[in-house]
C-alpha cells in the first residue's frame, strides 16, 4: 500500500495541477493562433497563411469548453461512486489522450476533436479539485487552499505561452506540435502524484466507511494525534449532518432545484457564470487581437500579451494570502466594480481614437480598429489593470465559494453542475468573441463592462459570506432554525468567522461564539 501524507499544502499542490491543465490550453491558444506555423496548416481563406476563418477559430476554441461542459456534468456521478481522488485521476488519463489527438492533428476535425477530449479532463478536474480541497481542508486555510487552483491555473497560463512563444521560431507545423504534446507532462505528474494523497474524509463518510474517515481526519487535522479536539468535533459533525442528510429523499441533480436548496444553487450557478461574464479568459484566448489592434506586432506582440500573464501569477497571490481574512462577498465586489472600469474605458479609448480597418491588421480579420500613441498605450495599460483586478478577484473565488455552499451528500453534484455553467458560457464566448471583434470591434468591451455592474448589484444583495466557517456550519447556516442563519437576514450583513475559526483550531470554542453573534444578530433585528 503506498504511505499517504496529510499536508494540506502538499495535499493542495499536487491537486491544483488539475488547474493547472486549463490554464495550459488558454495560453496554448492564444500564443499560437498567430503564429504562421498553425495559419498555414489550418488555412481556410484564399491567402497563403490566413488561417481558419473567424467562426470555425471561435469553434477551435470553444470545444475544449464544450467538453468541459459535458464533463463537469458527468464528473458528479463520478466522483460520488468512485471518489474524488480517483475522479481526478481519471482526468489526468483524459487529458494524455486529448494532447497525443491535438498533437498529431492533420485537419481541423480532428484538432477539434482531440479538444473536446481535453475539455473531458478539465471539466472533470475543475468541478473536484475544489470539492476534494474544500473536503479536506480547515475553515481558515479553505479559501487559500480551494483558490490555488486559480493559480495553478495562472502558472500553466504563463508557463505554455513562454513554451509555445519558444516554438514560434520553429518552421513549419512543429511550431504548434511540440507545445501540444508537451501538455502531457503536468498531468502525468498529477495522476502519480494523487497516489500518495488522502482520499476526502466526507466521501469516505457518506460510504460509511468510518474507520477510514477518521483515519485521514488524524493524518491532516490531527497531524498523526487521534486524540486531538479538532478532529473529534469535525468527526462528530460530519455524521450529525450526514445523519440528517439521509433522512431526506435521493439526491440527483434535481434535488437542487427544491425549494431546500434553489437559493443556493443560484447563487453557486451564478458565482461560475459571472466569472465568465467578466470576460477574463477572451481577454485570454484572444489577447493577441487586442494588442495588434493597439500597434503590437511580432516578437513584441508575443512579449507584450505574456507580461499580462506574468501579472496574473503574481496579483493571484494576495487573495491566497488575504482571502480568508477579508472574506468572499469584499473581494467579489471589488473585483467586479474595477473590472467594470477598466472595460469601459477601454471602449471609450477604441471608439474615440480608433481608425477603422476594413479588412483587419497584418491579414487578422478580428483586429479592425487601430490605435497609435497615448491612446494605444491606454489599451494596453487597462488590459493590464482589467487582469490585475480579476486576478485577486473573481479568479480565486468562483472556485472557492461554490463548493462551500452545499452539504456533504450533495457537494460532488452540487459543484459539478455549477462548473457546468461556467463551461457553458465559457464554450459561448470562446465561439462568440471572434466574430464579435470583427463585427461590433470596440462594442464588445461595453457588453463585458455591463455585465460587471449587473454582477456587482448581484453579489451585494444575494450573496452571503462563508469565510472562515466549516462546512457544516455553512449548511446550518441555510438550514439550521437555531444555527447562525441566512434565512431572513440579508446577505450584505453575513459575517466573516475567520477569526473564531482560528481560535476554535487552538482549543478556544467556535460554536458558542457563532451562537454568541446570531443572538446578538437576533436582538438588533427585534430591536429594529
Amino acid at each position: 500500500m503506498v504511505k499517504q501524507y496529510g499536508n494540506v499544502y502538499l495535499i493542495a499542490g499536487i491537486a491544483i495541477i488539475g488547474g493547472g491543465l486549463f490554464g495550459f490550453d488558454i495560453s496554448s491558444m492564444s500564443a499560437i493562433i498567430a503564429g504562421q506555423g498553425y495559419l498555414c496548416y489550418f488555412n481556410q481563406g484564399s491567402g497563403t497563411c490566413t488561417g481558419p476563418a473567424s467562426s470555425t477559430q471561435g469553434g477551435i476554441t470553444a470545444s475544449m469548453a464544450g467538453g468541459s461542459w459535458l464533463a463537469s456534468l458527468c464528473s458528479g456521478f463520478v466522483s460520488d461512486a468512485f471518489g474524488r481522488k480517483k475522479a481526478i485521476m481519471l482526468g489526468a488519463l483524459i487529458w494524455v489522450v486529448g494532447c497525443i489527438i491535438v498533437s498529431a492533428s492533420q485537419n481541423i476535425a480532428m484538432l477539434i476533436v482531440g479538444r473536446v477530449i481535453n475539455g473531458f479532463c478539465v471539466g472533470i478536474c475543475s468541478a473536484q479539485v475544489p470539492v476534494y480541497i474544500s473536503e479536506l481542508a480547515p475553515p481558515t486555510k479553505r479559501g487559500r487552499l480551494v483558490g490555488a487552483q486559480q493559480w495553478a491555473i495562472t502558472w500553466g497560463i504563463l508557463i505554455m505561452f513562454y513554451i509555445s512563444y519558444g516554438c514560434s521560431f520553429i518552421n513549419g507545423p512543429a511550431a504548434f506540435r511540440v507545445p501540444w504534446a508537451l501538455q502531457m507532462i503536468p498531468a502525468i505528474i498529477l495522476f502519480f502524484g494523487m497516489m500518495i494523497l488522502p482520499e476526502s474524509p466526507r466521501w469516505l463518510a457518506s460510504k460509511d466507511r468510518w474507520e477510514e474517515c477518521e483515519a485521514v481526519l488524524v493524518l491532516v487535522h490531527g497531524h498523526g494525534d487521534p486524540d486531538s479536539p479538532w478532529v473529534a468535533r469535525e468527526f462528530r459533525e460530519i455524521k450529525e449532518w450526514l445523519e440528517i442528510e439521509r433522512q431526506s429523499k435521493q439526491i440527483s441533480y434535481l434535488t437542487l432545484f427544491t425549494p431546500r436548496y434553489i437559493n443556493r444553487t443560484h447563487i453557486g450557478l451564478f458565482t461560475q457564470i459571472w466569472s465568465q461574464l467578466t470576460g477574463m479568459n477572451v481577454m485570454m484566448y484572444y489577447i493577441t487581437y487586442v494588442f495588434t489592434m493597439a500597434g503590437l506586432t511580432g516578437n513584441t506582440l508575443l512579449v507584450s500579451s505574456s507580461i499580462q500573464y506574468v501579472i496574473n501569477v503574481f496579483m493571484t497571490i494576495p487573495a491566497l494570502i488575504w482571502i480568508d481574512r477579508v472574506g468572499r462577498r469584499p473581494t467579489l465586489l471589488v473585483g467586479s466594480t474595477l473590472m467594470a472600469i477598466w472595460l469601459f474605458v477601454n471602449a471609450a479609448v477604441l471608439a474615440a481614437k480608433g481608425v477603422y480597418v476594413p479588412n483587419g491588421i497584418g491579414g487578422i480579420k478580428e483586429a479592425r480598429i487601430r490605435v497609435t500613441g497615448s491612446a494605444s498605450k491606454a489599451v494596453i495599460a487597462c488590459s493590464y489593470l482589467f487582469v490585475a483586478s480579476y486576478a485577486p478577484t473573481w479568479g480565486p473565488v468562483s472556485w472557492i465559494y461554490p463548493p462551500e455552499l452545499f452539504p456533504n451528500q450533495l457537494r460532488g453534484k452540487a459543484n459539478a453542475f455549477t462548473t457546468s455553467g461556467n463551461w457553458a458560457f465559457n464554450f459561448a464566448l470562446g465561439y462568440f468573441v471572434p466574430p464579435a471583434f470583427e463585427n461590433i470591434t470596440w462594442r464588445t468591451y461595453i457588453i463585458f463592462g455591463v455585465f460587471c455592474v449587473a454582477m456587482t448589484i448581484h453579489v451585494f444583495f444575494m450573496f452571503p459570506e462563508t469565510g472562515g466557517k466549516p462546512l457544516e456550519e455553512v449548511n446550518a447556516m441555510f438550514e439550521d432554525p437555531n444555527g447562525p442563519r441566512y434565512i431572513g437576514t440579508p446577505a450584505w450583513k453575513t459575517k466573516n468567522y475567520y477569526s473564531t475559526s482560528a481560535r476554535m483550531e487552538q482549543g478556544e470554542g467556535l460554536e458558542k461564539q457563532i451562537h454568541d453573534d446570531h443572538d446578538e444578530t437576533v436582538v438588533q433585528n427585534e430591536s429594529v
